[in-house]
């Protein structure tokens, strides 16, 4: 007997019982529309967070302040003083790899426009930043490194602020808002950029002076925070290294000491990040595979079902000349179809549940061509692997009982 006949026939016995059928397959569609869902969301995910943070500047460079206590545990954290002005200038001085550098100081407190407050955070920076971080204005003027050497108290406001603080429409070029009972002017808006990859509102801030924010605000000479910026991505690690010396050398540690600061680079932490959503994507993946599991002991179910009901008609198959063989291939590639029919309609499905993510709740998806490979390739090996046995039982039937078979 033919494949094609085998084909013919697997077809018929299923659509002589189209509801059981379906049923049966269901787990495998679920299965499959949730594997190519998580991996879509996972990888999504995944290249907004390189896509979110290469626009930070992908050749940026941080440095935190850290304790380098002996013997114990090593805290970064904006707890510790360790990062001066002197830093700042060594860095400037000393390097040949950075462009840009910029200390951050910041605080969190009430803005404040006539009877209109919201809670935001202000950032201290120099001019720098801006270049270094990749932002720019929407309206208005930069403030200068003269702003800077006179501690001048003028601001530049993120898109969230002005909708808080001026919800009528109002150009807040030239207004003063106070912070933390400090009247500052605004000189410049910046331009709206959403939110990051840990999902904070980067419009949600205000940006001064570092002087003004250390003096007036802070009561402050230590930084809780230096952003320099590489010539390009080649020399980050050349970069890192010289900013780590420069420092060493600034802190006056001797050799046996650790460092009191950590240089971190976007390329570590845009690793970091999708490792742990490759992570969580596999345990996701993991769980929506028990699926395809279930549904292929549905098959396996079913297919024992359909063999024992299908008794006698596999007697009189074997008596007019069909083998073990071709009974063996009837029921094995009825367990496959029904297995690779569920996993298209569970593709189909994916793709839609994937369009819906998108849609309703905003999140960033990419559909993988592995994932629908992987899928396919699944189901057929589901097929085979759950609807051999059954086969086999009823290959080995003998004909003269089959056809006694009530």
């Amino acid at each position: 007997m033919n494949i094609f006949n085998l084909l013919r026939i697997a077809y018929l016995a299923l659509l002589r019982n189209k509801l059981r059928a379906f049923l049966t397959m269901l787990g495998i569609v679920i299965g499959v529309a949730s594997v190519i869902a998580m991996v879509a969301i996972g990888e999504g995910s995944k290249q907004s967070i390189h896509d979110q943070l290469s626009g930070m500047g992908s050749n940026m460079i941080s440095v935190l302040p850290s304790s380098n206590l002996q013997g114990g545990v090593k805290i970064a954290g904006s707890s510790y003083q360790t990062l001066t002005e002197k830093d700042i200038t060594a860095i400037r001085e000393g390097s040949g790899y950075v462009t840009a550098v910029s200390p951050i100081v910041s605080s969190k407190s009430q803005a404040i426009n006539g009877a209109l407050n919201w809670p935001t955070t202000m950032q201290g920076v120099n001019p720098e930043y801006l270049d270094i971080r990749m932002l720019t204005l929407k309206d208005g003027i930069a403030f200068t490194d003269d702003d800077v050497r006179a501690s001048a108290k003028v601001c530049l406001i993120g898109q969230t602020v002005i909708d808080n603080l001026f919800p009528n429409g109002d150009n807040p070029i030239g207004k003063i808002i106070r912070f933390n009972k400090i009247p500052f002017q605004i000189i410049g808006i910046l331009s709206p950029k959403g939110q990051n990859a840990f999902g904070q509102d980067q419009d949600d801030i205000l940006i001064a002076p570092y002087t003004t924010v250390q003096k007036r605000i802070l009561a402050s000479i230590y930084f809780q925070n230096i952003f320099a910026s590489a010539a390009n991505e080649q020399v980050i690690d050349s970069a890192t290294v010289e900013i780590t010396r420069i420092l060493r050398e600034s802190h006056r540690l001797k050799p046996s000491e650790d460092n009191d600061f950590t240089v971190r680079t976007q390329a570590e932490l845009i690793n970091t990040l999708s490792s742990t959503s490759s992570l969580l994507t596999i345990l996701l993946t993991v769980v929506s595979g028990i699926s395809l599991v279930i549904g292929g002991i549905g098959i396996m179910n079913i297919m024992y079902v359909s063999v024992t009901e299908r008794t006698r008609e596999i007697g009189l198959r074997m008596s007019i000349g069909a083998s073990g063989k071709d009974i063996l291939l009837q029921f094995l590639i009825e367990a496959i179809l029904i297995s690779v029919t569920g996993g298209v309609i569970g593709v189909v499905l994916g793709f839609l549940s994937t369009w819906l993510v998108t849609l309703m709740l905003k999140w960033p998806t990419v559909v993988s061509q592995s994932s629908v490979m992987l899928s396919f390739v699944v189901c057929a090996l589901t097929g085979i692997f759950f609807g051999y046995y059954p086969a086999q039982k009823a290959s080995r039937l003998d004909p003269i009982e089959a056809l006694r078979y009530e």
